[in-house]
């Protein structure tokens, strides 16, 4: 959702007008940030069912993933600058599209890659990071009994 407002931000900056080109490159941000919080969170799952904290699951998620959230924008972003400056026959239709998408790109890798994994990380029950370490089996329990 702040995705959705940056990009409004970027149009109204650009003294652009709201229409359906720009509707469908805010959907279009949607998508890939719903897309990099899931590849995110799964790969934190993952390090947390390998031992790991969930604080230390998440920085080593946020690294491992960094490259290829990166890399989506930067590709998406070089994408959309020839619409952006409205280079080319009929470009200037959808021109606003490619301003949505690049302010809302631009913004959602701050999102994708700092936001996400710290609500997560703040909004996770403490008592799952013991018991994720106990059912990988790097951690026993002693019952006490004898």
């Amino acid at each position: 959702m702040l995705e959705r407002h940056a990009a409004q931000e970027r149009l109204k900056s650009q003294a652009r007008a709201q229409n359906v080109a720009s509707f469908m490159g805010m959907i279009m941000v949607l998508g890939i940030v719903a897309k990099n919080g899931i590849l995110i969170l799964d790969a934190e799952h993952r390090f947390v069912e390998l031992g790991f904290s969930s604080r230390e699951a998440m920085i080593q998620a946020g690294r491992r993933r960094l490259r290829p959230i990166a890399m989506t924008a930067l590709a998406t972003i070089a994408g959309m600058l020839p619409l952006a400056f409205a280079l080319g026959a009929g470009s200037q239709m959808l021109q606003p599209l490619a301003i949505a998408v690049i302010g809302g790109i631009l913004s959602s890798m701050l999102l994708s890659l700092v936001f996400t994994p710290a609500i997560h990380y703040y909004l996770q029950p403490r008592g799952m990071e013991s018991e994720a370490a106990v059912e990988s089996g790097s951690l026993t329990l002693d019952s006490g009994t004898t």
